[in-house]
């Protein structure tokens, strides 16, 4: 009996024990599968303002990136212009290339004091929402700029969201999101995109395009003010990696621990030198910052 006794004991003291073996062992195998590499692409934002659709399209294949974002105005012309056969004709490029349509950058904004401009904004956003469908592409891109004076803050950011709640119907209808880029003075501190996230209703299809901006490092630091929106981050731009006054690394680490799984576009300046040599330098750092060891590109592996 005793014998027995001190077996079922033993067994019962264990028992904890085990499992938590187990779940060290789990925690270890879960550390030790290779992250999932980060989507890469970039902003036609300044570096690439000057190349056509087939240049952004065969410079981006080459470095390996992913995507583009199209900003309005640059030399690709993908324009609410374009009529019903030049659309197809767009869609049909990329959907032929290994590099996708990731976005499309508006400039539509909705602070302004006078209801018909807002009004104005929001049915340009609605034109841009069915350019997006027509070419197939995820997102476009708005943005808030700025506060106005003459009003409570509050109010303001009341406006935006409300308006963006509206665009928000619209993207439904398309299938497309919109991404609010952290933008502007004042409404690019993180707790204000929270606010005009929340005026939004929170919305299905409005989402954020974080901005990596040095207001990220204000109010309660950067992880706080990330976890605020890490819900509604849909796409991230990047700029110079190598500048040190950002957290890169840091950010990197938690885009990989919320498994973010949209595009992260370098957002650089215009480049006095080789610009395809600039972003292919860009997408080496990020692959560095992730501690993901890419594979060697096309054009490299047939060199050796």
């Amino acid at each position: 009996m005793s014998t027995r006794r001190n077996f079922l004991l033993t067994s019962t003291l264990a028992l904890p024990a085990a499992a938590l073996l187990e779940a060290q062992h789990a925690d270890a195998a879960q550390s030790a599968q290779p992250k999932r590499a980060l989507k890469v692409g970039t902003v036609t934002y300044n570096i690439a303002k000057d190349w056509d659709l087939g240049t952004i399209i065969t410079n981006l294949d080459e470095i390996g990136m992913e995507a583009v974002e199209l900003r309005t105005t640059h030399k690709h012309g993908v324009e609410l212009s374009l009529n019903p056969a030049e659309r197809a004709e767009v869609r049909q490029r990329f959907e032929d290339s290994s590099v996708k349509l990731g976005g499309l950058g508006t400039t539509c904004e909705y602070h302004a004091k006078d209801p018909a401009i807002v009004q104005k904004n929001i049915e340009e956003t609605r034109a841009w929402l069915v350019l997006a469908h027509d070419l197939g592409c995820p997102s476009i891109k708005v943005r808030p700029n700025g506060l106005r004076s003459d009003v409570p803050a509050e109010q303001t950011l009341e406006q935006i969201g409300k308006a963006l709640a509206t665009c928000g119907e619209a993207a439904r209808d398309q299938d497309v999101r919109i991404q609010v880029e952290v933008h502007g003075e004042e409404t690019a501190r993180l707790p204000n995109i929270k606010k005009i996230l929340d005026y939004a209703g929170d919305h299905p299809n409005v989402w954020i395009c974080w901005n990596s901006n040095p207001t990220d490092l204000l109010d309660e630091g950067l992880e706080a003010n990330f976890r605020l929106v890490q819900h509604k981050i849909g796409q991230v731009h990047m700029r110079d990696l190598y500048v040190e006054d950002y957290p890169w690394r840091r950010l990197v680490e938690l885009l990989q621990e919320i498994d973010f799984d949209g595009y992260c576009f370098a957002e650089l300046g215009e480049s006095s030198c080789d610009g395809v040599r600039v972003l292919r330098y860009f997408r080496g750092m990020l692959r560095q910052l992730e501690g993901i060891i890419d594979p060697p590109l096309r054009s490299e592996a047939s060199a050796g």
